[in-house]
């Protein structure tokens, strides 16, 4: 019988939580593909102790998901002031021309008889974060495609030999968690027409979405660790 693809490919749960020293179980999931787990505690223990503790240290409330702001509310700045409290860059993109060498014959020292620059062949991925050999992701409500920019981006870091993980923060929230908040706020803090879970639909972002791009191979062979909000990071209002 054939193995599934995620069994190949994503780690066991309970391996990467050990590997993590993870205590915040409560409040994400944890999901680790090719390795990420490991690869991010024995490549970069810092940065997988400062990413731990900006994931500890970030919540988000209620009135934040209710009130207008789309994905650059409150709490997505909060987010990255704190990562940047931690040494993360934010915003760094990667950009790289290829020099091409053609020799003919065999040995170190058969003569060069073509050179092709390609200008740009990486150009302008970005990633939200970056520091060391990780490169960091959040994503609260964007579109689902946005998953895709931030793999390949990830993928091109990887195969330019700039990092060694990439990880990205996103929410695992379910439609029946946005209902029970009922109804969207205006600037003003007023109750409008309009529902949280009309809000966060069903185009908008989702572990369930980005887990699956990482099965069929988005991010190339860069291993990815995922971090899902779950509801429990949630503070009341």
């Amino acid at each position: 019988m054939a193995r599934r693809i995620d069994d190949a490919v994503f780690d066991r749960t309970d391996l990467v939580k050990a590997q993590l020293g993870w205590d915040l179980g409560h409040r994400y999931s944890v999901t680790s593909y090719r390795s990420a787990a490991a690869v991010l505690s024995q490549r970069a223990p810092d940065e997988m102790a400062s990413i731990l503790s900006v994931l500890r240290d970030f919540t988000i409330s209620q009135t934040e998901i209710r009130s207008p702001g789309g994905n650059r509310m409150s709490a997505t700045t909060r987010f990255g002031d704190l990562a940047a409290r931690e040494g993360f860059r934010q915003e760094v993109r990667i950009e790289a021309d290829l020099l091409v060498k053609l020799r003919e014959g065999k040995g170190d020292k058969a003569p060069e008889i073509d050179r092709i620059l390609r200008e740009d062949y990486i150009h302008n991925h970005l990633v939200d974060f970056w520091r060391g050999r990780v490169a960091f992701d959040y994503e609260w409500n964007s579109k689902d495609q946005t998953y895709d920019r931030d793999l390949y981006a990830f993928r091109s870091f990887f195969e330019a030999g700039v990092i060694d993980v990439g990880v990205i923060v996103t929410r695992e929230l379910s439609q029946e968690y946005f209902l029970s908040l009922g109804y969207c706020l205006d600037k003003n803090g007023n109750e409008t027409s309009s529902t949280v879970a009309a809000k966060f639909g069903a185009s908008t972002t989702g572990t369930h979405k980005l887990i699956s791009r990482i099965a069929a191979g988005r991010s190339g062979g860069c291993p990815v660790l995922v971090f899902g909000i779950l509801p429990e990071n949630i503070t009341p209002d």
